[in-house]
């Protein structure tokens, strides 16, 4: 224990035995077994968390061989329970200043790549005017609903291990939604209170583009553990996305990054093209001083997947653009981790470490 004591969380910037991270330890005719509890199953660094327990563990006398397990439980943002009673852990709200950029795709492929990492994984669009998260994974209408506490509560629909609640599901394709600002508001916190989520690790949040009634009524209805903002590479993509990531800091949510989607195309001789430029999410988050998480590559096959409700993550997991979606989503879920810890533990919150 006082070798593992050495070694330090990456994330966390603290030793795994402080964070009551070591559990189970035994020893038996110098083979050490120990389960790493983590903070989220889609860690992105167990790999060198990994190396370094068993390099300090190599000093020790006596030690011929080391096991090691993996379990992980996502530290709760308390604030949530103590608004509303729904059994969510963290909270990540999705956006952009502008339509068209992929944030439903991000968001999508997100939810689907922690909920195959072994977390469990709601997604809300709360796109209430053009829902479309339904579509991209391919479900159109929910279960029945049922009474729970004497409340008739809507079951959410389940695709890919994820829980989804969508207006689409709601109102006929072609039917328009002309809503004010209040309708808009009891349908957000309706999805949130009347819906049996159930226990979540992380519930998603689909925003629409903009930084209007919806975006607002959200951070009413629920508090934010983090939000991370899609744009396109560039300037005026740039712009409507630094609107977007103003509206979370005004709100007082913590911005967990900046994600560049459509970054660049892979041609057939293997070069790339820059269709729409590069580099303006990267400028965008240095510019805000907030983290860049990533950037994704033009992909035929990431509208196919969308078309037919098939995410790319699932349809072609080894193709650049899935690779790419699945970093972010570690990344990501390392930064939640992170977030929902100083929350947790009444620390003031930062806009995280880069």
């Amino acid at each position: 224990m006082k070798a593992l004591g050495t070694v330090i969380e990456p994330e966390l910037h603290k030793d795994l035995v402080a964070l009551n991270m070591i559990r189970d330890l035994k020893i038996e005719d110098g083979a050490v077994n120990f389960t790493i509890m983590l903070t989220t199953p889609a860690c992105p660094l167990r790999h060198v968390m990994d190396a370094d327990c068993r390099k300090a563990l190599s000093e020790v006398l006596g030690v011929e061989s080391v096991s090691i397990q993996w379990g992980s439980s996502v530290p709760a943002d308390n604030r949530i329970m103590g608004q509303l009673s729904l059994p969510v852990k963290t909270t990540l709200a999705i956006a952009s200043g502008k339509g068209g950029v992929g944030k439903s795709t991000v968001a999508v492929n997100v939810a689907v790549s922690l909920a195959q990492s072994g977390a469990s994984v709601g997604l809300l669009d709360a796109d209430i005017y053009g829902p479309n998260t339904n579509i991209m994974l391919g479900v159109h209408r929910m279960p029945p609903p049922v009474e729970e506490n004497g409340k008739q509560k809507m079951i959410p629909a389940m695709a890919y291990g994820v829980k989804l609640m969508s207006m689409g599901f709601l109102v006929k394709p072609s039917q328009p939604l002309i809503w004010r600002g209040p309708m808009l508001h009891s349908a957000i916190r309706q999805f949130l209170t009347d819906v049996a989520w159930g226990e979540l690790d992380y519930l998603i949040v689909d925003l629409p583009p903009g930084t209007g009634d919806a975006q607002l009524s959200l951070t009413q209805a629920v508090p934010l553990t983090g939000g991370v903002i899609v744009t396109l590479p560039q300037e005026v993509s740039q712009a409507d996305a630094l609107r977007g990531l103003n509206m979370f800091k005004q709100l007082d949510v913590p911005v967990l990054g900046v994600v560049e989607n459509m970054s660049y195309m892979t041609l057939p001789d293997g070069s790339t093209f820059d269709l729409f430029g590069r580099g303006g999410g990267r400028k965008l988050a240095e510019m805000t001083e907030v983290p860049f998480i990533g950037e994704i590559p033009i992909d035929p096959l990431v509208r196919v997947g969308g078309d037919e409700g098939t995410p790319i993550v699932v349809s072609h997991p080894e193709s650049p653009a899935a690779k790419a979606l699945v970093a972010i989503a570690n990344d990501i879920a390392a930064k939640i981790s992170v977030q929902a810890m100083k929350m947790r533990n009444n620390l003031i919150p930062i806009q995280m470490i880069a």
